[in-house]
């Protein structure tokens, strides 16, 4: 893909005056979103979802987007640990009853799936929690008898995901108290990757700008290697097309690991580049960039599977630089994390990062 590039990602100034419909401030509002979701809780918005007795199902009712991206997140990483099963539906599925917690994830409240489904929830005597704007026909059929997790921030809905994926973590520890569940080092974690992305962080040091450069005037694929980073490449994928208007493949890592190994695939060519003139022998043949997202992990079993292949570049969301002082004054020191995050925060760090390399992409066009 060819783009002109109005502005270089090291232009601080320039990023920021294109920003006019304040991208980077929502792209980084992800820790602020989890903090409010954990004040919710604080104050007893789950109290009634609280009970003695285990739930048989958690069903997330998402109909798309970044709900039911999270929703897909939630129960990668703790369908395998929480006591009651999660699935991940488009509406309230006919067995669903009175021993079963129903969560309704939207950014609309005037969804007829997501209505349904929290008026099927309560009216079967289910534990119900809306994770959307509590308003409208939501709020008309469901009133005084659900657990509210409204946004108390606005932003858009692209940016949406790290709050219905905090809002998910913190229902299933109610449901769940065997788990434990850390929404403030979660929102921590989100806000220094936000400060590692800033504009005003340079390229080498900046995560979200080297996945935006690495991604630039190229085909490209995002991969994961198990459910969670899949979910998290889509998500990428998505908010790839809709921010940056770049068009990004999102697949399995084994699928693209096939596509290179081909001898006819992506990964092949005859050409050696070192001795290639463009003007003699015309452009390279277009090859295939993958960026394949890993838990920290499952890092080496990932690197192993792309060993000798070109163009494939592992991300994880621990092995980044990190400048230990100040932005500008040129001193940094690689990233040594003491200990593998949780795969939830991972995930987030990874999704957050993602968001902020489409908003430099979009910023970079001017």
């Amino acid at each position: 893909m060819n783009t002109t590039r109005a502005i270089d990602l090291e232009d601080t100034d320039g990023l920021l005056a294109a920003d006019r419909d304040g991208l980077l401030r929502a792209a980084s509002s992800a820790g602020a979103q989890v903090r409010a979701i954990a004040a919710a809780v604080d104050e007893g918005a789950l109290d009634s979802v609280r009970t003695d007795g285990r739930a048989r199902s958690v069903i997330w009712v998402a109909g798309r987007g970044t709900a039911e991206t999270a929703g897909a997140m939630l129960a990668a990483t703790l369908g395998s640990s929480a006591s009651a099963p999660i699935a991940v539906v488009s509406e309230a599925p006919p067995w669903v009853g009175p021993l079963d917690v129903v969560i309704v994830a939207a950014d609309d409240p005037g969804d007829p799936a997501v209505v349904g489904a929290a008026a099927t929830g309560v009216r079967r005597g289910a534990r119900v929690v809306v994770v959307a704007p509590f308003e409208g026909p939501l709020r008309d059929t469901t009133a005084g008898r659900v657990a509210v997790l409204a946004p108390r921030l606005w932003v858009p809905d692209d940016f949406g995901l790290c709050r219905y994926l905090a809002a998910g973590l913190a229902i299933v520890a109610a449901v769940d108290p065997r788990l434990s569940i850390d929404l403030a080092a979660l929102a921590d974690e989100l806000d220094e990757e936000a400060l590692r992305n800033s504009a005003g962080r340079d390229l080498f040091t900046n995560p979200a700008k080297s996945i935006a450069e690495r991604l630039s005037d190229h085909r490209v694929a995002l991969t994961g290697d198990c459910a969670a980073t899949l979910a998290v490449a889509r998500h990428g994928s998505s908010i790839l097309l809709r921010i940056a208007h770049q068009v990004v493949a999102a697949t399995g890592l084994a699928d693209a690991v096939v596509a290179l190994r081909s001898p006819s695939g992506f990964g092949s060519s005859s050409v050696d580049p070192l001795f290639h003139d463009e003007e003699i022998d015309g452009p390279l043949p277009d090859r295939l960039r993958v960026l394949a997202l890993t838990l920290t992990g499952d890092r080496t079993v990932a690197a192993a599977r792309v060993a000798g292949l070109d163009d494939v570049y592992l991300v994880t969301a621990e092995d980044v630089p990190d400048a230990l002082t100040a932005p500008g004054d040129g001193s940094t020191a690689p990233r040594t994390p003491t200990g593998a995050a949780p795969a939830e925060q991972q995930l987030a760090v990874l999704a957050v990062r993602l968001e902020m390399a489409a908003v430099y992409l979009r910023l970079v066009r001017g």
